[in-house]
């Protein structure tokens, strides 16, 4: 098994690619093969923002693991002035949504109920296929529900199985 433990700078050569969905992207422990089919266990530091796609991560080995962004069915939503565009964006984040933001433009993940609702609000929607890398957030750092401080967040290491080998 490939082991990575370290994000680097991104590298004009790398050794092998890990072609990852945004929620793959999003863990710090995994269980993922490369584009070629050598398993890989990564284990990042937690707390981290989620890889992005050209990241590139160091090996154990030394060999040098580039990210790709994996496309993945979402929703483009554009709209006729920057107002409603404003107006869709706040009722999805008034939803939790994870949004991509670009100039005129939102994406999120395929979801029929957000669909029909951006449609209601006026918003044209188009599916499509693509990578995702919405914004990470205004507080950055990573998530967790624990109220007594970082000293009771311990959790063991453990991979998540996202897909089968190529």
């Amino acid at each position: 098994m490939l082991v990575i433990q370290q994000r680097i700078a991104p590298r004009d050569h790398w050794d092998a690619e890990l072609h990852l969905s945004y929620e793959a992207r999003s863990k710090c422990r995994l269980r993922c093969f490369t584009s070629s089919g050598e398993e890989v266990g990564l284990f990042l530091e937690r707390g981290q923002p989620p890889l992005h796609h050209g990241e590139c991560l160091l090996a154990r080995d030394g060999r040098v693991v580039r990210v790709c962004a994996k496309p993945e069915r979402l929703l483009h939503v554009t709209c006729a002035s920057p107002l409603e565009l404003t107006r869709a964006a706040y009722h999805l984040g008034n939803r939790h949504v994870a949004l991509q933001l670009g100039d005129g433009w939102l994406r999120l993940p395929e979801d029929h109920v957000l669909e029909a609702m951006l449609k209601q609000l006026g918003a044209r929607v188009e599916r499509i296929e693509a990578p995702y890398q919405p914004e990470h957030g205004a507080y950055g750092g990573g998530h967790h529900h624990s109220h007594g401080g970082e000293a009771e967040f311990h959790y063991a290491p453990r991979l998540h199985q996202f897909g089968v080998r190529p």
